[in-house]
């Protein structure tokens, strides 16, 4: 089993849910795809971190840093980053916080000290519906003078999210449609 095929396993047992939700957007979904239950699994980790870097190593402008908002973003970032060390291409994490730190720096970006001025970098997500949150993160991440030359997702539901974030200019890379992942609509 290739390590797609694995992670779509491991989605699958872990993380994808039937039912009625509300999702972060505000919608009603018949299913749930938690992607902390597999991105916080070990396996599950170093597979998206694998499957990530990939994407990255295969854009056509090399990308200089991995970032995406805090939760679901973290353990992504940080994945890929390792993978990216153990590949003998390391690249940094960096994370989009929620709200500006109250105290200190007042940062919204964690880790950009990491990052040379006007960075070209890499955003994450495990999940995407409408893209609202990976918009604030560009939004927030060109306001610190950086630039971002990929948008990838684990998992991309097919509801607007990738249409949202081409309309804008960037296309959304995913390693799973929800379509791939558990079928149709």
């Amino acid at each position: 089993m290739d390590e797609r095929e694995r992670l779509k396993t491991l989605l699958l047992q872990k993380s994808c849910r039937q039912g009625t939700f509300t999702l972060t957007s505000g919608k009603i979904s018949d299913f749930y795809v938690d992607g902390k239950q597999t991105t916080l699994d070990a396996e599950g980790a170093y597979l998206c971190g694998r499957l990530l870097y990939a994407f990255i190593r295969e854009h056509p402008q090399p990308l200089s840093a991995v970032g995406g908002m805090t939760l679901g973003a973290d353990p992504l970032v940080t994945a890929v980053s390792l993978v990216s060390f153990l590949e003998k291409a390391p690249i940094p994490a960096f994370i989009v916080r929620k709200e500006a730190k109250g105290h200190g720096t007042g940062n919204y970006i964690e880790g950009k000290d990491n990052l040379p001025a006007g960075a070209l970098v890499a955003l994450v997500e495990d999940v995407v519906t409408t893209g609202g949150t990976l918009l604030k993160v560009i939004d927030r991440v060109e306001a610190e003078g950086f630039k971002v030359g990929l948008v990838a997702t684990i998992v991309d539901r097919e509801e607007g999210g990738a249409a949202a974030l081409a309309a804008r200019g960037y296309p959304l890379k995913s390693v799973f449609t929800r379509a791939q992942l558990i079928g149709g609509k």
